[in-house]
């Protein structure tokens, strides 16, 4: 079974301008709300791919409402806590060239009892089998009583996960990316999809013409000495690495007509993890990576790509061993 986490979910609203003016007014075109947070996202493409998955997550008020409800409509199974605090809203408007600009708001507040319900639902998922994808920001906590969730809370998830035999997927970033690292070979995530800037910001590395292809799977080796099993670097037009025990694979971006970018990264892990689970070899399961990737950039808002789109990038997609 695959459980798609997704702790500081959000409406999602896309639209489209010709030109982003600022400090000016700026009239949106093509509208539309989805139920957002990276692990829906997640959820979204297993299904788009025939799974099934749970998405978990918080959700409150009539915004957290309309998030269950959007959800239900994809025909997604979620089990979602309640919160009493409001599910937040973001807006993401790309230009005529592109360029996407996101105006994101703070996630609410949860108490200490409804985190506590968090962690009780996640580890009644935990068995070996399981595949739990922890991915997105944290949210923020209602502070009384000493409670106040940190910035090791996905380090603090992957261990109790772990030792319960669950494997376990991060999709973070900033601190609580490294701090999910920063654990025994047996605790630290089983996955990771890092993109370029995300992995050299780990390191404390420039993003120049320095880091070469050999210096990214040097990185990527060195994840694995942590415990990584799997590293999966994203490059955007530049396309992705993937690294693991067997050696380094390639794959350059397809090329497509780019509608929006959003969603792409959470489809090449759906993707991986689909593949995973239903015992795909290494090497499909990066070609379906890179696919339904390249079709989440197809696509509107944070829809999923279809499965015949998929299956026809796929015909498209070239794995090169390159280490």
């Amino acid at each position: 079974m695959i459980i798609t986490v997704t702790l500081n979910p959000a409406l999602d609203k896309t639209a489209s301008v010709d030109v982003m003016r600022a400090n000016e007014l700026n009239r949106l075109q093509n509208v539309r709300v989805d139920a957002g947070g990276k692990g829906v996202n997640v959820s979204s493409i297993i299904h788009a791919l025939g799974g099934k998955s749970v998405a978990v997550g918080f959700a409150g008020g009539g915004a957290g409402d309309e998030l269950r409800l959007l959800i239900a409509n994809k025909s997604l199974h979620a089990d979602l806590v309640r919160i009493a605090a409001t599910t937040r809203t973001n807006l993401k408007v790309m230009d005529e060239h592109g360029l996407l600009t996101e105006l994101n708001e703070p996630g609410p507040a949860v108490t200490k009892a409804e985190w506590q319900n968090m962690e009780e639902k996640l580890l009644s998922y935990a068995q070996a089998g399981n595949i739990i994808v922890l991915s997105g920001s944290l949210p923020s906590t209602a502070e009384h009583a000493g409670f106040a969730l940190g910035k090791d809370t996905y380090q603090k998830l992957s261990k109790r996960l772990r030792k319960c035999g669950a494997a376990v997927f991060l999709d973070a970033d900033g601190e609580a990316f490294k701090l999910a690292l920063e654990s025994g070979k047996d605790e630290v995530p089983n996955f990771i999809k890092p993109n370029r800037f995300e992995l050299l910001q780990y390191f404390g590395l420039p993003d120049d013409e320095s880091v070469n292809e050999a210096k990214l799977i040097e990185l990527c080796q060195i994840m694995l000495a942590k415990g990584v099993e799997l590293v999966a670097l994203s490059m955007g037009g530049d396309g992705a690495i993937f690294v693991n025990k067997n050696g380094a694979w390639k794959s350059a971006a397809l090329p497509i007509n780019v509608q929006s970018t959003v969603g792409a990264g959470d489809s090449m892990t759906g993707a991986l993890v689909y593949g995973f689970e239903q015992g795909l070899k290494e090497t499909d399961c990066f070609a379906l990576a890179m696919a339904a990737s390249a079709g989440a950039c197809t696509t509107k808002g944070t829809n999923p790509p279809s499965k015949a789109l998929i299956d026809e990038l796929l015909t498209k997609t070239m794995i090169e061993k390159i280490g």
